[in-house]
């Protein structure tokens, strides 16, 4: 559900407990709760990041953590972009706050729902392509595919490499987080 009504994370902050909110551009968006499949696809992500991370410089968080994409000098509480990528990787941990995040994580990943595909492929794309994510993965678990957008030399995200669960793929490989690799069968097992 939108709200046409523009907010800051100050106000963000103020409203009560119990119900996910992501702000773009000043916009609130209500969050669904996640579906079984959408679960299971974060956690074996989630287990795979976290599992490869461990005793590394980069840190992987996963929903609901705040990240707060910024404009130049301007304060927290006015921040107009604050969202929850399903899962994240910071490897600059200045940007890790006690309650939130400040600024942008090196690589964001969203699994898509019916609900939330328009969001995730048009609206944060370009937020994340504004704010410098170095690679956005969105993942679909009923379809079985990742698609991975790598920002560019330009400072624009490429067209993207699409990753089909039933083509066979041996692995698939980060760019970003300096030699990490999945096998798609390793996300997608649990769902059938």
């Amino acid at each position: 559900m939108e709200h046409k009504d523009t907010f800051t994370y100050g106000q963000y902050r103020s409203w009560p407990d119990g119900k996910r909110w992501e702000l773009i551009e000043g916009v609130a968006w209500a969050m669904s709760a996640p579906t079984t499949r959408h679960q299971k696809t974060i956690g074996s992500l989630h287990l795979l990041f976290a599992s490869y991370l461990k005793g590394k410089p980069c840190e992987v968080f996963i929903a609901p953590y705040d990240v707060l994409l910024y404009e130049a000098d301007e304060p927290p509480e006015q921040v107009r972009n604050v969202v929850q990528p399903d899962l994240m990787v910071f490897c600059d941990k200045t940007k890790i706050k006690e309650k939130f995040a400040w600024g942008a994580p090196e690589l964001a990943v969203e699994i898509l729902s019916p609900s939330t595909t328009k969001k995730d492929l048009n609206d944060k794309f370009r937020l994340f392509e504004k704010h410098g994510v170095r690679e956005y993965w969105v993942v679909d678990p009923n379809a079985k595919t990742i698609m991975i957008f790598r920002r560019s030399d330009a400072g624009v995200f490429d067209d993207g490499t699409l990753w089909e669960h039933d083509l066979g793929i041996d692995s698939i490989a980060s760019k970003v987080v300096e030699g990490f690799s999945l096998r798609p069968a390793e996300v997608f097992e649990d769902l059938d």
